[in-house]
């Protein structure tokens, strides 16, 4: 079964908690990274870096990251050498596919402050169902970092 890291700050624990039992519908196994109650005194990197790590360290697996934009989860998780998050806000469920479509992402960061429920379901499947291409200018471009 493939697996889900999931991690958000006190910004996006209500749609983590939303999204958790929506992925296992969907067929995948879900690890949640934290936080594990929300304070607004937490530091979003405590939890998003360790899921990134996860997933940069579980081939195959995929995280998804959530705050109040979601900005500041996909810079956190980008500085995991592996990972490679997206933001997703809003718009069309396209982004987060084309994300996994031509650059394997394998972290959504989600922006909970901007997304109704439905939305965030959306683009979770968009990006949980889509592969990656192996198109070889896709996979060119991967390897450059």
């Amino acid at each position: 079964m493939p697996k889900v890291y999931i991690a958000s700050d006190h910004a996006g624990f209500e749609l983590k908690h939303l999204l958790i039992p929506y992925i296992k519908q969907l067929g995948y196994e879900v690890e949640d990274v934290g936080d594990a109650t929300p304070t607004p005194e937490d530091d979003y990197p405590d939890f998003i870096i360790p899921c990134a790590e996860r997933v940069a360290s579980d081939k195959g697996a995929f995280g998804i990251v959530i705050g109040k934009s979601g900005q500041g989860e996909a810079m956190a998780a980008n500085r995991v050498k592996g990972a490679r998050a997206a933001v997703y806000y809003g718009g069309s469920v396209d982004i987060p596919a084309l994300a996994r479509h031509h650059n394997d992402a394998n972290i959504l960061s989600l922006g909970a402050g901007f997304l109704k429920a439905e939305e965030a379901h959306d683009a979770v499947r968009s990006f949980l169902q889509t592969p990656f291409s192996n198109d070889e200018r896709h996979v060119r471009r991967l390897a450059e970092f």
